[in-house]
């Protein structure tokens, strides 16, 4: 059995999510304390417990410690179950990251499988259904898989109450990707959505956005969500490039003006097209456990962030791999599995 320090690296979810994923497709058991040592509110929250629960039942595993505030998990996993399946967290904690921790062993298994996902789809403490939809899923479907997802109702922190469907073709095996190379941006744009808000919050963030960054004002789009739960407000900047393309987020919260939201995403968007790398910093984390399960894979990107520093090492404990992270320049960073 494995015996994994939740408060090392960037002692979050992550962790758990990593683990119980690579548990269940290796079949090695393993052990997990001080559980989010390092938050506010350690142990399980709402979302972790929700993804320990589903990977339970997906991987037939004899689980303990599968309680709120939870430090400590024993997760023994048995054989992947593809299917249909219904998880809901309850809040507005993310189910975009419970679809994370349950996804790659879907990939793995030898069956179709439809997941049915409720809580918090657009969420500042993680990707969004947007990212999901646009830039994580059609990686995956170029290693072989077929995966689709269809958001329902979004769900804003921190009322939730989103929705969406995934449907999972898996590959036989899936296939080496290298993603070395951005290509040419083919189109740019911008929308910024508000849910129960003012329509002028999303037009400052448009204004934020056109005057930084110079695009042509039919790309810039404005919408509002009628049916909501709660309220909310996403600036989404969308970079579709040849090879991939790159979803950059905002999310508007309470004290924090329209103005610092947009500013702080189109920053974002600059240092990703002048970095001229195709793979962002979420995108890195992501795709570690794929390409790992694929036999290998490199790409380009930029600064490792700590989420995907501690990814690998949690990969190299359950998984023979060798991952290597150089630095090609002051803004480009290559990560390769071998």
């Amino acid at each position: 059995m494995i015996i994994i320090d939740g408060s090392h690296g960037e002692g979050g979810g992550q962790i758990l999510r990593s683990s119980l994923v690579l548990s269940m497709i290796t079949g090695t058991p393993f052990q997990i304390n001080k559980i989010r040592a390092n938050r506010k509110k350690p142990g399980l929250m709402h979302q972790h417990l929700t993804a320990l629960n589903a990977a339970a039942k997906i991987g037939n595993a004899e689980v303990t410690g599968n309680f709120i505030a939870s430090s400590s998990v024993k997760f023994v996993p048995g054989t992947i179950s593809p299917g249909n399946y219904h998880f809901a967290v309850g809040t507005a904690g993310s189910c975009t990251l419970v679809l994370q921790t349950i996804l790659p062993a879907l990939l793995t298994a030898k069956a179709r499988s439809s997941l049915i996902l409720e809580g918090g789809t657009h969420n500042p403490f993680a990707p969004p259904f947007d990212f999901l939809e646009k830039t994580f899923l059609p990686v995956i479907n170029k290693m072989g898989a077929s995966v689709k997802a269809n958001l329902e109702c979004p769900g804003f922190y921190p009322a939730g109450g989103g929705k969406f469907v995934v449907n999972i073709n898996p590959a036989k095996t899936l296939s080496k990707i290298d993603i070395m190379e951005r290509g040419l941006v083919k189109k740019s744009s911008a929308k910024a959505v508000v849910a129960k808000l003012p329509l002028k919050i999303a037009a400052r963030e448009i204004k934020v956005v056109k005057d930084k960054l110079s695009w042509d004002k039919d790309l810039l789009y404005i919408e509002e969500i009628k049916d909501a739960k709660g309220p909310g407000n996403i600036l989404s900047i969308e970079i579709e490039s040849e090879n991939i393309t790159e979803v950059i987020t905002g999310f508007g919260q309470k004290g924090i003006t329209a103005e610092k939201v947009a500013g702080k995403a189109v920053k974002a968007a600059k240092e990703y097209l002048e970095a001229d790398i195709p793979v962002g910093s979420y995108l890195a984390d992501q795709l570690l456990i794929p390409m790992a399960l694929a036999g290998g894979g490199r790409f380009l990107t930029l600064v490792p962030s700590s989420h995907t520093l501690t990814n690998a090492e949690i990969l190299k404990r359950f998984l023979d791999i060798n991952i290597l992270i150089s630095q090609r320049d002051n803004k480009r960073w290559e990560i390769e599995i071998k």
